[in-house]
């Protein structure tokens, strides 16, 4: 497996300290960043998943803890629409450039706006998805917020 991939590129061009994480990745499990989170020994609260969606059409990524679900009329108010839906797994690949179960915020195709969960900025350091199925990157979420230029807010189910 490769450690460089489109989203530690982009990470490292942003100057921002991170390290990179495998694990063992099980494409039949139930809630891909609940398995990491436990793979990676970790609290779900501290291991991010990485969703997009769309707001009144238009793409959105948003960031949330791994044991959380997202609020569809919370993410459509916090990304300044009126409606959002989940974006369907084929146009999810397209738009990030990612397969499913690896798509990261950092280094997508084209970015996208990007909402990431208030309640994530607590932690020193947080997981998200490296770019690749069974990677994944560690970083201070202010970081994860300063670079993709992310609205936080509360987005929780």
């Amino acid at each position: 497996m490769s450690k460089v991939t489109p989203a530690t590129r982009a990470l490292q061009a942003a100057g921002v300290a991170f390290t990179v994480h495998a694990y063992d990745y099980d494409p039949d499990a139930e809630s891909i960043g609940l398995q990491a989170a436990a793979a990676l020994g970790e609290d779900p609260a501290r291991v991010l998943k990485t969703l997009m969606a769309l707001v009144d059409g238009k793409p959105v990524c948003v960031v949330v803890p791994s044991d959380q679900e997202v609020s569809m009329k919370k993410l459509a108010a916090a990304a300044g629409g009126k409606s959002a839906q989940m974006m369907k797994p084929p146009e999810a690949e397209r738009v990030t450039g990612y397969k499913v179960g690896g798509i990261s915020p950092f280094g997508q195709r084209k970015q996208v706006g990007t909402v990431i969960e208030q309640r994530a900025l607590a932690h020193d350091l947080v997981y998200l998805n490296g770019g690749q199925r069974g990677l994944q990157v560690r970083l201070k979420p202010s970081d994860v917020r300063d670079v993709l230029k992310a609205v936080a807010a509360d987005v929780l189910a």
